[in-house]
């Protein structure tokens, strides 16, 4: 399973989802170009020492992260899709892909998506933390496929 950020505007919650994937196991596709300088002193802060443990690909455009690393099944966090992420099958291949914090996705990508995933939220909330999304969803998926890091 890897997550894909796509085009993050805010350091901090990129910072925060490397270091959730380094404590999940989890490898990490940033797609570019960011909102910020791409740099280990951005995300210091929010991925603290983790970094180094994050198994990281950068990606210099949508259509360069097509090309070189095709998954085999695109499910996209969206506060649009109709499909709730827990009722939604998840396998051991699938990319989990989050949007811009204010911006989510180009009809494009959004288009490209194999499948299209919502985490439930109370009436009248328009969405959460994108860094929050991921890890409500990637924990879902980690659990469906018993994937998370084996700790005995």
């Amino acid at each position: 399973m890897r997550l894909a950020l796509f085009q993050p505007d805010i350091a901090q919650n990129a910072g925060t989802m490397l270091r959730l994937a380094a404590c999940l196991g989890v490898a990490v596709d940033v797609i570019e170009p960011c909102g910020f300088a791409f740099d280990e002193r951005r995300f210091r802060r929010a991925g603290m020492d983790y970094l180094d443990r994050v198994d990281l690909r950068r990606h210099s455009s949508w259509a360069a992260f097509m090309r070189d690393e095709r998954p085999s099944r695109l499910v996209l966090l969206t506060t649009r899709a109709e499909t709730a992420h827990v009722a939604f099958a998840f396998r051991p291949d699938d990319t989990l892909m989050v949007g811009q914090e204010g911006a989510g996705v180009p009809r494009e990508v959004h288009d490209a998506a194999d499948a299209r995933v919502r985490v439930p939220m109370a009436s009248g909330l328009r969405s959460l933390n994108v860094a929050l999304a991921a890890a409500v969803v990637l924990g879902e998926a980690l659990r469906q496929i018993d994937g998370f890091p084996n700790t005995t």
